[in-house]
């Protein structure tokens, strides 16, 4: 189905949604997890606005149902960073910073810190300036909540890159996020 969408057949996505809905479901739970309290997203919008900007996906040139899912988390955060923007801007005057808390399978901080969800984005957005491929392992292992082999596959690299991608990463964003 995913091959069929990406050669132009709408019905394709139509068809493939009810099967992936579940997974989508998933992904978007552990990203509202680690949202604030009381976050004004609700997981069944937050598929719904991916969905959108999944039917207005112009690069459909799907690998596998892993890449497909890589590409859902990418959009997911973005949705969350933009939301995230929205209300630092209306809310108090723009005064109010949303914040997240880092889970333990990304230990950037103590685990009693939070992190700025939109200091993590611009910090994210400098890291792809120095190593792409390590923000592609930290919006799958983080975001997606992929395992490392998972995100190997997804990325079409081996274990042992994706493990020392992460950890790269996660140093680089510690030292950002600490200044």
């Amino acid at each position: 189905m995913l091959r069929e969408w990406g050669d132009g057949n709408p019905d394709a996505l139509e068809a493939l949604m009810p099967l992936v809905y579940d997974e989508l479901r998933k992904q978007a739970g552990r990203f509202l997890r680690k949202e604030r309290p009381g976050h004004t997203l609700q997981t069944t919008a937050l598929i719904h606005e991916t969905y959108l900007k999944l039917v207005d996906q112009r690069e459909s040139n799907w690998a596998s149902r892993t890449h497909f899912f890589a590409i859902s988390a990418r959009l997911m955060r973005r949705i969350l960073i933009d939301h995230a923007r929205s209300k630092h801007r209306d809310k108090r005057g723009g005064s109010d910073a949303i914040r997240i808390t880092l889970d333990e399978s990304v230990v950037v901080l103590d685990e009693q810190e939070n992190i700025d969800l939109i200091a993590l984005d611009q910090a994210l957005e400098r890291l792809s300036e120095v190593d792409d491929q390590q923000v592609r392992v930290v919006e799958l292992r983080y975001f997606s909540g992929l395992s490392l082999e998972d995100t190997a596959a997804a990325l079409n690299i081996s274990r042992t890159t994706v493990v020392n991608d992460w950890r790269m990463a996660r140093a680089w964003l510690h030292r950002e996020l600490t200044r």
